[in-house]
């Protein structure tokens, strides 16, 4: 069980009793329907001039884990819910389906913006009162890695609050008094790209120094801490992709990401897109026959991502959860996707017609030992025509028998929530929002590589650098470096391959396919139609490799305002149960959502564009 009530921090020696409520601030004060409102333990430490020891330090920053866990939930179903790639079934909550519709209520469960506050209170607390010109008798500073870590968390508290509301109320310095909660409309109201422009110039003097030194606090219950803190390059990336709106602005994000790819290891070592891909599996090397046995997919199961951490862990970072729902911060979200005892084998949410849409138009590519291209016929049954990724995600199987009340039920499985921790950042996210970034950036082909091959220096060289003028390659090599023999393709004839594109995972070999290459365009066509071809691409690898993970809406959200286009997301959600049901999903989504004020929550009149 994980819990940040109770936890043993071998360091200092100590037990943390109670860290929700021994440890917090006893203070109280109230204003009501305020989500300012403050209770007995929204600010850590409120009594203390200073944070200047290392036992009141780590109770601080393990104290804003604990905040965080209230958003973990609906920062998944806030970004997939409302997006085109699931759909709530009849047993979903009132909540939940109010989502779904766009119509939340001001008592959602998921509408609680003073949740979002009582993290960044804390965090504000915290930067406010740590001593960061501490030092050890060595002459290091002290605390600076958790005053970067909590800086962090502030900035991707906010950037949640601002895309589930659309604008947000900018708050720096700790709300102690009910004078400061009252002082609600002196605080600058940002949107999106205001407050991402901000955070970028808060978090970015934190760089190179504490990209990726966090806080040593080891193990907690098991999990390794290091996956629970949010890396500097990455959220500036994830900030800087929000903030952009010229070629400079989406260069400097794709550059951040960049940063974290080549540095998370340490200097001079790689972290490489993997060559985890899913196979058929077939009787014998070569696949005669694309009928797939009963065994299931070759070296499947992407889907299950572990949360054990090394040079190679695809997760980058999670919230951890309580196992017991008694503890107070258990994940519900197993019990929303799949079948369990909970919910009486009756999940709330349903992958939808349109990511089987999706996942069946891809083509998947094989290439056998004699060099021959062979393609996965089509029209296949449970999820296996195109895509694999899908069908590595979700199963169902029916007239499963239920023990507990002996009789027959439907089983869903989507294996992407196993665990009690809620995942948040993962490898292929970074390299696909850099892909993202590089395109916008002007680079379309640099950043088709990474959706078709992967990168190397060796392909860049060949399937890049030649369709650029000699300044924008030498930019490019100058910038970015993913030298042969540490990043080594996977059709490279060597027992260490470890990169490869990220649609490879699902589709094959996509290097190889003739459905899977860089468009053809006439030389009268625009750079910028380049750019919008291989931005389409880069959605659907979205929806293909992460779908259900909570990024889906917030995706098209930041395309269409991007291209200022509303119906990009708007005929994408409508069109969720598939094309022939657009106008039956429009009957039922009250809002116009070609008007982009209806793709925000709002809450009492204070917060949020939602009308």
């Amino acid at each position: 069980m994980i819990s940040f009530k109770n936890i043993y921090f071998s360091k200092a020696g100590r037990l943390c009793c109670g860290i929700a409520a021994a440890f917090l601030v006893t203070v109280s004060f109230s204003s009501c329907d305020d989500f300012f409102e403050q209770d007995s333990d929204h600010v850590i430490f409120a009594d203390k001039d200073h944070l200047n020891n290392a036992v009141d330090t780590m109770y601080s920053v393990v104290g804003i884990m604990n905040k965080l866990q209230a958003l973990a939930d609906r920062t998944i179903l806030l970004g997939e819910v409302r997006g085109d790639l699931v759909e709530v079934t009849d047993e979903a909550s009132a909540d939940l389906r109010q989502i779904a519709l766009f119509e939340v209520g001001d008592s959602n469960v998921y509408n609680q913006p003073r949740d979002y506050y009582a993290v960044i209170n804390n965090c504000n607390y915290f930067i406010a009162k740590a001593d960061t010109a501490l030092k050890n008798n060595r002459d290091e500073y002290i605390f600076r890695r958790e005053y970067a870590a909590v800086k962090a968390y502030r900035a991707w508290t906010y950037l949640q609050l601002a895309l589930a509301y659309g604008q947000v109320r900018y708050v720096t310095d700790p709300i102690l008094t009910k004078q400061d909660a009252d002082r609600e409309d002196s605080y600058p109201l940002l949107g999106i790209k205001d407050l991402c422009t901000r955070l970028v110039a808060d978090l970015e003097p934190l760089v190179p120094t504490y990209a990726n030194d966090f806080p040593g606090y080891g193990s907690i219950a098991g999990v390794n801490t290091r996956l629970l803190y949010f890396p500097l390059y990455v959220m500036l990336g994830e900030l800087q992709l929000w903030a952009a709106s010229s070629k400079e602005d989406y260069w400097k994000a794709a550059v951040f990401y960049y940063n974290y790819l080549s540095t998370r290891n340490g200097i001079n070592t790689a972290y490489t897109t993997g060559n985890d891909q899913l196979l058929w599996t077939t009787d014998n090397s070569l696949p005669t026959s694309w009928n797939r046995p009963a065994t299931g997919i070759g070296n499947g199961y992407l889907a299950y991502v572990s949360e054990s951490y090394g040079t190679n862990s695809e997760l980058i970072t999670m919230i951890a959860g309580d196992s017991a729902r008694v503890d107070g911060n258990y994940s519900e979200l197993r019990n929303i996707f799949n079948s369990t005892t909970y919910n009486d084998y009756k999940p709330s949410l349903q992958p939808s017609r349109a990511i089987q849409d999706i996942s069946e138009a891809q083509y998947y590519c094989f290439v056998t030992d004699d060099e021959d291209t062979l393609y996965a016929q089509r029209e296949l049954s449970k999820n296996l025509t195109g895509d694999l990724r899908l069908a590595d995600a979700w199963f169902t199987q029916e007239n499963v028998l239920n023990v507990d009340r002996n009789e027959r039920v439907t089983y869903q499985s989507i294996e992407k929530y196993w665990s009690r921790n809620v995942h948040i950042w993962r490898r292929q996210m970074v390299y696909l929002h850099m892909a993202e970034a590089l395109n916008r950036a002007g680079y379309p082909r640099f950043a088709f590589e990474i959706l078709q091959e992967g990168l190397s220096d060796k392909n860049i060289a060949r399937d890049v650098l030649p369709y650029y003028s000699q300044s924008d390659s030498t930019r490019i090599v100058n910038t970015f470096s993913f030298p042969s023999t540490l990043y080594v393709l996977a059709k490279d004839p060597t027992y260490t391959q470890n990169t490869q594109g990220i649609h490879s995972r699902g589709s094959g070999n996509s290097a190889a396919s003739q459905y899977y290459q860089f468009p053809e365009f006439t030389t009268a066509d625009s750079l910028e139609l380049q750019i919008d071809s291989i931005e389409k691409l880069i959605v659907t690898e979205g929806a293909l490799e992460f779908a259900f993970e909570g990024q889906r809406y917030y995706d098209l959200m930041r395309v269409a305002l991007r291209r200022n286009d509303p119906a990009f997301l708007a005929d994408r959600i409508y069109a969720r149960r598939g094309q022939a049901h657009v106008a039956e999903v429009k009957s039922e989504i009250k809002k116009n959502l070609y008007d982009t004020s209806s793709w925000y929550l709002s809450w009492k009149g204070k917060l949020g564009l939602g009308k």
